[in-house]
């Protein structure tokens, strides 16, 4: 009979998730790739990249390009206008500028379309040097309550880059934890399968990203629900400006310092890359 490989403990899982998360940081479409953002209203230019932008009726965008711009969408030389279907699609559009440079379309608030460039050989992925974390800490790993909200219940995150305004997020069910004596009823918004928690505490601005942090989460089937803050991950404003992230609601803000999980991105030279 085959000897079975022992089960990996914990900060062996713990050293997997880095070198998984660094190396996802670098990919041609990681974070550290993003070079622009930009929003399209009426026909216009879009830094970095050829072609002319507009937004198409049926949703997305519309490109008018040249052969000689070289750019393809879904596989086809555009020689013309084509229609760029966005990640609201069921079937969003590819697009590829060169051996390097990539794209995609993002919709907004109001049926507004923003296309992204993403380039491989992008100046901070020159200059990463790594994402500096915390020593993995048993004593963050903290068992919380969970409680299913029929129908779920809304809240209302403000975005970094949207000046105040807020966009409401579908919250599934009540979580609270205790710390120090202290109960705390926290949101985490629905992320695909999972939850997600975007929140502060008193290590932000000092020894982590001022903004705050993010942790998904998953209820157990006993009620409870395990919120493992050594896996808690900086937002990928933290890797480009381009970028807009939720910030922490009043609930997530913590008083108390949380020493585990990511804390900042870092250039090769080891200061802060941005």
């Amino acid at each position: 009979m085959a000897d079975t490989a022992p089960a990996p403990t914990p900060l062996e899982r713990y050293a997997t998730f880095r070198e998984r998360r660094a190396l996802a940081a670098v990919q041609p479409q990681g974070p550290l790739a993003l070079v622009n953002t930009q929003w399209v209203d009426g026909e216009q230019t879009i830094w970095g990249v050829p072609g002319r932008w507009a937004t198409a009726p049926e949703g997305g965008l519309l490109v008018t390009a040249s052969r000689e711009d070289g750019i393809t969408v879904d596989g086809e030389l555009v020689d013309g206008t084509v229609r760029v279907r966005g990640k609201d699609d069921a079937e969003p559009s590819s697009i590829v500028f060169d051996d390097h440079t990539t794209g995609f379309v993002i919709a907004g608030e109001g049926g507004t379309y923003a296309l992204r460039v993403w380039d491989a050989r992008s100046e901070a992925i020159e200059n990463f040097g790594g994402i500096d974390a915390f020593d993995y800490n048993p004593d963050w790993v903290v068992t919380g309550t969970f409680h299913e909200i029929e129908g779920g219940t809304t809240v209302g995150f403000e975005h970094l880059r949207d000046e105040g305004t807020t966009r409401e997020q579908v919250v599934p069910g009540e979580i609270r934890f205790t710390h120090d004596g202290v109960d705390y009823d926290i949101a985490a918004f629905k992320a695909g399968r999972a939850l997600q928690l975007v929140f502060a505490d008193a290590t932000n601005g000092e020894s982590t990203y001022s903004v705050g942090r993010f942790l998904f989460l998953a209820p157990n089937a006993d009620g409870s629900i395990t919120l493992d803050f050594n896996l808690a991950i900086l937002p990928p404003c933290a890797f480009s400006y381009n970028f807009n992230c939720p910030l922490p609601p009043k609930q997530n803000r913590f008083p108390f310092p949380i020493e585990a999980g990511e804390k900042n991105v870092l250039a090769k030279d080891g200061s802060l890359l941005h």
